[in-house]
């Protein structure tokens, strides 16, 4: 695979199906470098478009107070 920036929900689906396919790659292979490489692109990518935000801290005293 060329790997690229994910621009694109379809970038994203292309980029998770082949990290799926060369996940159990060998070390030291260029199926394991490009696994690294593409889970830090789909890393960026859900980090910029799926953010999660930090919880309101009394919000998440009183859920911990009520565990």
């Amino acid at each position: 695979m060329k790997l690229k920036p994910i621009k694109s929900e379809k970038d994203y689906r292309n980029a998770l199906e082949r990290l799926e396919a060369i996940f159990d790659s060998q070390i030291d292979t260029k199926e394991r470098d490009e696994a690294e490489i593409l889970s830090l692109l789909i890393e960026n990518y859900v980090n910029v478009h799926y953010p999660i935000e930090a919880p309101d801290p009394i919000e998440a005293i009183k859920i911990r107070m009520e565990e």
